[in-house]
């Protein structure tokens, strides 16, 4: 299935700009303010977040980052942590060396009162080999087709990308994306999001012209009504969407509020055809992270207790 019910959330405590992961995030803004301020403001916005996916019947189970080492970016648990139907939890590489510590098994042991979990598979190890993949951010998913996506970047190695994707029994789609300044997309998630009959995609961001026609022809050849964005829109965060279930077994569309605000009448048109949108707002996150509603998202697809 392409959507869950089940989500994990980590709220934070010291989110703030991660200056290691600038260098390869072109997505991330300073913002003046001192550093309680921003503080503050994020975990308002990650409570309201929390509470606009609850009223939608989505099942969210909030874990509380650490407060020491301090990690920037734990609001972000998409990266280092993904979570399949046949039991097996993925460990990925992280480029930063500061978002490591993300990693925790606590988290997972937790997970294990509520769901089955039978097998562990920690890629971490290729950190040592300065290999990264960074989970559902690297790595965008059209499970029903059983084919998997990902730009490739600094943070996205080809190797470890293909090796997940014969571990899972996933057709493997890679390419390279830039955005305006020519600079690589860090994340294939902030570029195209995958739902059941549809795909939003920046395909203005692959400049190859035959990758461009892979990607394409591949995402119709699977059934999905191609939805395209433009560049400006991308850097709004309008293809870092994700699909779920909400608790009346409908599908919902979480998107960030300045993604629903940079959508053309027709684009959301073209959405609510498929699905119902909700946006939710958290410009300090997502200014300052360089990352937005979906990369705040860990999906847990493992069967219930």
């Amino acid at each position: 299935m392409q959507a869950t019910n089940n989500i994990l959330l980590i709220k934070p405590s010291n989110f703030g700009f991660n200056n290691e992961t600038a260098t390869s995030n072109s997505f991330q803004k300073k913002l003046t303010g001192n550093g309680k301020s921003i503080t503050e403001l994020a975990l308002a916005e990650f409570d309201t977040f929390v509470a606009g996916l609850q009223a939608k019947g989505v099942q969210v189970f909030v874990f509380d980052d650490s407060i020491l080492p301090e990690k920037p970016d734990a609001v972000f648990p998409n990266n280092w942590i993904s979570f399949h139907p046949d039991g097996t939890v993925i460990l990925y590489p992280m480029h930063a060396p500061n978002r490591r510590n993300e990693r925790r098994l606590d988290i997972i042991e937790a997970l294990k009162k509520n769901f089955c979990i039978s097998k562990l598979i920690d890629y971490s190890g290729y950190e040592k080999e300065k290999k990264y993949l960074e989970g559902t951010g690297s790595v965008v998913f059209d499970h029903k087709s059983k084919i998997a996506y990902a730009c490739l970047s600094p943070r996205t190695n080809k190797e470890l990308f293909v090796k997940l994707c014969d571990l899972l029994g996933y057709k493997a789609i890679s390419f390279y994306a830039f955005d305006r300044a020519g600079k690589k997309i860090y994340h294939s998630n902030v570029m195209m999001c995958i739902g059941d009959n549809f795909a939003v995609i920046c395909i203005d961001a692959i400049k190859d012209k035959k990758e461009k026609e892979v990607v394409l022809n591949s995402l119709s050849d699977s059934s999905h009504q191609v939805i395209e964005i433009g560049l400006s829109q991308m850097e709004n965060f309008a293809g870092n969407m994700l699909l779920l279930q909400s608790g009346k077994n409908e599908k919902i569309l979480v998107l960030s509020q300045s993604a629903f605000n940079s959508l053309a009448t027709s684009q959301k048109q073209q959405l609510e055809h498929f699905v119902e949108l909700v946006p939710l707002a958290i410009p300090t996150i997502e200014t300052i992270g360089g990352g937005s509603a979906r990369c705040m998202i860990a999906e847990i697809f493992l069967k219930p207790l």
